[in-house]
């Protein structure tokens, strides 16, 4: 009697109701989870976009500052210069005209050369009374046209509203959007330079990989050590110590970071290795791969654990040693976890922003040795967007930068992805 009331108890909570309730629910978790995964795709998928199409806009702008044009003197052969030779001119690098076949030549041949004579419009109300340009400066055109005319080897930078386009002894020097070869190609960064910038991104990739290379070549053979130790070695009272330990560290904010390696780590390096300033590629090395600790022993470590019990004892009952079967078993096994380990860790490292800008010297030049000051893209774009004009070159070359670093940590992703495959298919 009793195991029939039972049973009863058991068919009365097995009602209808309660099964179309619970097919309803299980129905609609499925929807808001599908709804959810697919907006968070979507919202991904938007914001590569609009990085990609804000970056590429940059090519689309004027190597001269937009508004502003440059003329020379009719009997100046000069067709063409690119942005790197405005910039030179401006700054007084170049300073005679050796002009062959339209362009301007770099050598040092005093054949055919003239000086260069530097105009900015803002020189011309030094030559002129104001009355002279008329009441409306309806007459500044035609004054600038006079001035070109009378100076052979001139150079003026002027506003386009103000051009003389009537004069015949004026040349306009035909207007060139910003080149991808200026872009990837180039060795300055000079974003505000006038009346040409510089976009020159070498220096800030070169930067960028040399600090989280030698950053990740500290701290993979570190961190792959402690966690095989506390995976492996570490007895379970050590490992409930240090485990929370290490894993509150990654949990510390960069700029504290950054305030350590500028108080402790840069004055060290420069004591060290006796060089004029400590902040270096070096010191940015150091404190990426502290930061970047923490994330590597925690998921190579939890990765390891996973490895069934019943592989380690059989591979110490074929009599292997303990580190055979740490190297031939777990590793391998584990090899899936650490690369993902690997690929956060060097994701920390290439995206990190404050402890970098604090303790690199913040210098946009191509390094030679790693213990020169160096920019990283990351820093760069922390340090300027917040003066870039929005919608201008400056700002698109900073969305620019967001997309070779997303291009650079998407290669490491797939790279670490194909080679973990291959270590389990072998």
């Amino acid at each position: 009697m009793k195991k029939i009331s039972h049973h009863k108890k058991i068919k009365t909570n097995h009602s209808p109701f309660s099964i179309l309730h619970s097919q309803f629910t299980e129905h609609l978790a499925k929807i808001v989870l599908t709804f959810s995964g697919g907006i968070t795709s979507l919202a991904i998928l938007l914001i590569v976009i609009f990085l990609f199409k804000e970056g590429l806009g940059l090519f689309k702008s004027p190597a001269v500052e937009k508004g502003y044009a440059l003329c020379v003197n009719s009997s100046n052969s000069i067709e063409h210069l690119t942005s790197f030779q405005i910039k030179e001119i401006f700054d007084g690098e170049i300073t005679e005209w050796k002009v062959e076949n339209g362009e301007l030549r770099m050598e040092n041949e005093e054949d055919n050369s003239q000086l260069i004579e530097l105009f900015h419009f803002e020189d011309i109300f030094s030559l002129y009374d104001e009355e002279e340009f008329g009441e409306n400066y309806e007459l500044l055109p035609e004054k600038l046209g006079e001035m070109i005319a009378q100076n052979q080897g001139i150079i003026a930078y002027i506003p386009e509203e103000y051009l003389p386009t009537e004069n015949p002894n004026v040349k306009i020097l035909p207007s060139e959007n910003i080149s991808i070869s200026d872009f990837f190609g180039g060795k300055e960064w000079l974003p505000t330079s006038i009346p040409s910038a510089q976009f020159g991104v070498l220096p800030l990739i070169a930067g960028t990989l040399l600090v989280s290379i030698f950053a990740i070549l500290i701290a993979l053979p570190l961190g792959l050590g402690v966690a095989i130790y506390l995976s492996e070695l570490a007895s379970e009272r050590i490992r409930k110590i240090m485990k929370p330990t290490i894993e509150l560290l990654a949990g510390i904010p960069s700029v504290v970071y950054g305030f350590f390696g500028l108080v402790v780590i840069v004055p060290l390096i420069q004591k060290i290795f006796d060089i004029p300033v400590g902040e270096t590629a070096f010191a940015g090395s150091l404190i990426l791969a502290i930061m970047a600790l923490p994330t590597i022993i925690t998921v190579a470590e939890d990765s390891m654990r996973n490895t069934p019990r019943s592989m380690r004892e059989a591979s110490l009952a074929l009599a292997a040693t303990k580190w055979q079967t740490v190297y031939k078993v777990v590793i391998p096994y584990a090899a899936s976890g650490i690369s993902t380990a690997v690929v956060l860790g060097i994701g920390r490292a290439i995206g990190e922003t404050m402890a970098v800008l604090m303790v690199t010297g913040n210098a946009a030049v191509i390094p030679h040795s790693l213990f020169q000051p160096v920019r990283t893209i990351p820093a760069t774009i922390a340090a300027e967007l917040g003066e870039a004009p929005a919608g201008g070159a400056h700002y698109q070359s900073l969305f620019l930068l967001g997309c070779i670093l997303f291009i650079i940590t998407m290669i490491i992703s797939v790279t670490a992805e194909v080679l973990s495959k291959r270590r389990v298919e072998n």
